[in-house]
């Protein structure tokens, strides 16, 4: 269990880093906390394999709630806006007009 939970916390770590580099789809704030928290859960798996000498250990498999959310926010953000239809405009263009938006 704890070999899996050590493997999880840095997988977890390295995907939320991975979308910090990544410009596309995230704003500055979504960015940071992807580092910040990416950073943590690698230094906090680090730990765990290298430093950790046995006794007590907190597991938080809440956390690995965050990155699935980051992942869907990524996601979710990336995905294109459609296009209106010249209709679609025209009915825009007529509602900023008559005051109706």
């Amino acid at each position: 269990m704890f070999n899996w939970y050590v493997g999880l916390l840095a997988l977890s770590g390295v995907i939320m880093l991975v979308l910090a580099a990544l410009r596309q789809g995230q704003n500055d704030w979504s960015r940071a906390l992807n580092a910040i928290f990416g950073v943590g859960f690698l230094g906090y798996a680090f730990y765990l394999a290298f430093l950790f000498d046995g006794g007590s250990y907190f597991i938080f498999f809440q956390a690995f709630i965050l990155p699935v959310m980051m992942i869907v926010n990524f996601f979710r953000n990336r995905t294109p806006k459609p296009k209106l239809t010249e209709t679609q405009k025209a009915w825009r263009a007529y509602q900023q007009s008559t005051g109706h938006e």
